[in-house]
């Protein structure tokens, strides 16, 4: 039986990876990288801003302006007040669990609450929101599931989480944990969703309307 939900927030709870995705190929096209969109998807879904940054170093030799990352953050923000949109049926599957639930996100604090306004979900979340920052090692790692799982008095074993990006599947395979994959974000329109062998979740679903299909996430009686 299931103790404990842990949703994924970007490109599960909100469909903000393709935003995401699209302001750094064009923030980096400016540094005279290029990359695209299924580069992306392959090397930086579900890390965290310094774990991208650490791979661009790497993979490109590039030294980054000292202000990139504010004016990337700033940039993103702005798009998201224009353009970020609420997973549809999400909210009403929040108000629905029976059981408890919180949100485990690889994107830093400020970033995640300002997003979770935007897209009126963040009075609903409260203060059960982690983040990458509370950890010492994300995801891929399983730290930030458990940490969650901890906080929230759920054993991992009972614990469910709703993932979209391939290193979230993992992280959560890795806790010992129930993963579904969620596959109804913009960012993953027309792509190749096979699952490599290390990253094969339980389940897959593209619409919040088929949450409730399976145990053992239970909806509380009408």
């Amino acid at each position: 039986m299931t103790e404990l939900v842990i949703f994924d927030c970007d490109g599960v709870l909100i469909d903000s990876e393709i935003i995401s995705a699209q302001m750094l190929i064009d923030e980096l096209a400016k540094l005279r990288v290029s990359i695209d969109l299924d580069y992306v998807a392959r090397h930086f879904l579900g890390r965290s801003y310094p774990t991208v940054m650490k791979q661009i170093r790497y993979e490109f030799g590039l030294d980054l302006p000292e202000e990139f990352e504010a004016q990337y953050r700033a940039r993103l923000l702005d798009a998201f007040e224009r353009e970020l949109q609420v997973m549809p049926g999400v909210a009403d599957v929040m108000e629905r669990l029976e059981v408890p639930w919180c949100v485990a996100t690889s994107s830093s604090q400020p970033r995640a609450e300002r997003s979770l306004e935007i897209a009126g979900l963040r009075q609903r979340v409260g203060d059960r929101l982690f983040t990458a920052s509370e950890v010492s090692h994300g995801k891929p790692a399983p730290d930030l599931f458990l940490h969650a799982a901890k906080t929230m008095g759920a054993a991992p074993a009972r614990t469910l989480v709703i993932e979209d990006s391939l290193n979230g599947i993992r992280a959560g395979l890795a806790a010992g944990m129930e993963v579904w994959r969620f596959t109804g974000g913009s960012h993953l329109a027309g792509r190749d969703l096979t699952p490599p062998e290390d990253a094969q979740p339980h389940r897959e679903f593209a619409h919040f309307t088929e949450f409730f299909q399976n145990e053992p996430t239970r909806e509380k009686d009408s």
